[in-house]
């Protein structure tokens, strides 16, 4: 089939084109570098470097997987008429372009940030109460996904993702803890936790998320937790992180930042019972999966 993925030059995005481009897809990436890295682009796929703001073309699509996204909660603290610039109206562009081509959208969310405080693993329909403008701007996304739907009879697919860690993870980014704690472990630099470390996340591995992708891409409407359904406190993160990267690291603790919450796990069954999907990965196991590649980066 031809896909569109935006954000095709970042973390997910390139780990999701490369399955793409092996199984045989025609498939264009469209990222506009702000995060995105040229490096990590498939050769065997067709690169445009384009603002979604700007609108896309997806002519010839089956299937546009938009990904691209800003992405880290801090900046849209700071930033919040930009972040809903990318996430909002670069949503509303994407879903134009896709109705236009007769495409299928898979629309990136986050679990994470738009439930705000958990008192247990969240299902789709629990209440929805952002903490950040991140997460306003996604649930402002969703709104237009099914809004697309009603108005014009589309079947667009939302998944909300818990903390996505793997390969290719950006560390400059807050959402990038597993990658920030194991580059900083690896040169022998001080660790950082923000709080006391005991706020809790749902981590899922990159290659796990890609699969949930691919099932979404043949499904019609839903809204579907990506996540393993399991709590991990950043203390216990910060733990395995220097197991596998074989040191006795002590993280320094600073205040606790706003807009992030204090407890964050998704309920994953709806996911199972209607797309067949469900995290493989253990934690430990794609953590050294992530340690190897950046041993191997670093070589």
């Amino acid at each position: 089939m031809r896909a569109v993925v935006t954000g095709g030059a970042g973390f997910i995005g390139s780990n999701l084109v490369d399955v793409l481009v092996a199984r045989g897809d025609e498939v264009v990436v469209v990222d506009d570098l702000s995060s995105g890295k040229r490096e990590l682009l498939n050769p065997g796929a067709t690169f445009v470097e384009r603002d979604i703001r700007r609108g896309i073309d997806a002519a010839g699509a089956r299937v546009v997987f938009h990904l691209a996204a800003q992405a880290d909660v801090q900046t849209s603290m700071r930033r919040p008429a930009h972040d809903a610039a990318v996430n909002v109206v670069g949503t509303v562009e994407v879903l134009e372009a896709a109705r236009a081509a007769g495409a299928h959208v898979v629309f990136s969310s986050t679990g994470g940030a738009i439930y705000g405080e958990c008192d247990g693993p969240a299902p789709e329909d629990s209440p929805l109460a952002p903490v950040s403008p991140y997460g306003i701007a996604k649930l402002c996304g969703e709104h237009y996904l099914s809004g697309w739907n009603r108005i014009h009879g589309s079947d667009h697919v939302v998944l909300r993702f818990a903390n996505v860690y793997g390969p290719r993870q950006d560390s400059s980014l807050e959402g990038g803890v597993v990658s920030i704690f194991l580059e900083r472990m690896a040169r022998g630099d001080e660790t950082t936790i923000f709080g006391d470390g005991r706020q809790t996340r749902d981590f899922v591995y990159v290659g796990d998320v890609v699969a949930a992708l691919l099932a979404a891409g043949e499904h019609e409407g839903g809204v579907y937790n990506v996540g393993t359904g399991k709590e991990t406190t950043v203390l216990g993160l910060h733990q395995a992180c220097a197991g596998v990267a074989g040191v006795a690291s002590q993280p320094r603790h600073e205040a606790a930042r706003l807009g992030d919450a204090r407890r964050s796990v998704l309920d994953v069954s709806r996911a199972a019972r209607e797309l067949g999907w469900r995290a493989r990965t253990p934690l430990d196991d794609g953590l050294r999966r992530t340690w190897e590649w950046l041993a191997q980066e670093a070589a």
